[in-house]
């Protein structure tokens, strides 16, 4: 695989890209952003119904000996992160535009991916097992943990409210739960429906963008925008997955975990993921905000691809 295939953006990142670019000219207005809305909810729940089905209860049983993985990819997810974007946030936000250190800080705070976490692994000869454990378990905690971390470290800037984390466990843990407790009868279909499920993930995640960036629009966001923020954020948002793919990678060789340990701890415990990130900032955040807060994790999101892929590559050559 050559470099240029490597950095070539996926289908579905010039569908987000496309996405944003539709909302900022023809963003959703009078009756149809209600209805946007409602509809958004629903394709929210169904998603992580979804999520909720195809979640293997053999695969976490199986993964779920290895504790000592499991608390450092904990620590890098929900640890590490939030200490860099609450830094990030602190001492760098004058040089960003308004709302996108807010943005970075709620990056750092989301749950680790699933379905790329446990591919880079897979494919850099990792123990695929415990990254199915630690991501699986990851996004399940993170319903809980990443709207309660933001009402925290933001509480002094009338930060997220408890009704808010409520709708969050009401729109995305419950249908969860739903899903997984009904996976003995419909788990088999879901799993043989990729195609089907694709969809559903990705046009939650797209309606979404849409709706965030066309509110975006109307509040003006992006004449508040310079290119030169945008240059500072990629570059904040590639010192932030080389600092954590660093430190990751230095704590597993000092704690002695094998290599394949030591893959699925640098692949579970470096990434963000947009589809848990997405929903749960719909519900966090007021419509005029959340363009701005998902920008970063938009931008994290392709990098964190590229890096990795290449990552993965180099971890299979050398094995």
């Amino acid at each position: 695989m050559s470099v240029l295939s490597l950095l070539r953006p996926d289908r579905f990142t010039l569908a987000l890209v496309a996405t944003a670019i539709a909302a900022t000219i023809l963003p959703a207005t009078g009756v149809g952003a209600p209805v946007l809305k409602v509809v958004i909810a629903g394709s929210i729940a169904l998603l992580f119904f979804l999520q909720g089905a195809r979640l293997s209860r053999e695969a976490i049983i199986q993964g779920a000996v290895h504790w000592r993985l499991h608390l450092m990819v904990f620590a890098a997810t929900f640890l590490l992160f939030p200490v860099l974007g609450l830094l990030t946030k602190t001492y760098l936000q004058s040089y960003l535009a308004p709302g996108i250190a807010l943005g970075v800080l709620y990056l750092c705070l989301l749950p680790s991916t699933i379905q790329s976490s446990i591919t880079f692994t897979s494919i850099a000869g990792g123990n695929v097992a415990a990254a199915v454990c630690s991501a699986s378990a990851s996004n399940v905690i993170g319903v809980f943990l990443t709207p309660l971390l933001m009402g925290f470290l933001t509480q002094t800037q009338g930060g997220v409210s408890l009704n808010a984390i409520g709708e969050v466990v009401m729109q995305l843990l419950v249908p969860f739960l739903i899903g997984h407790l009904m996976r003995p009868w419909i788990g088999r279909w879901v799993e043989s429906q990729r195609a089907l499920t694709s969809i559903v993930d990705r046009g939650a995640i797209l309606l979404v963008v849409y709706y965030a960036f066309g509110e975006a629009a109307i509040a003006d966001l992006w004449h508040q925008l310079a290119p030169s923020d945008l240059i500072v954020l990629v570059v904040l948002n590639c010192v932030l997955l080389a600092l954590v793919l660093i430190i990751t990678t230095g704590a597993s060789r000092l704690l002695g975990f094998s290599k394949q340990d030591e893959i699925a701890l640098v692949f579970c415990g470096s990434k963000k993921s947009l589809g848990s990130g997405v929903p749960i900032a719909s519900i966090l955040f007021p419509a005029s905000m959340i363009g701005a807060v998902i920008l970063p994790l938009m931008l994290f999101h392709q990098i964190q691809l590229l890096v990795c892929a290449v990552l993965a590559r180099s971890y299979a050559e050398r094995r």
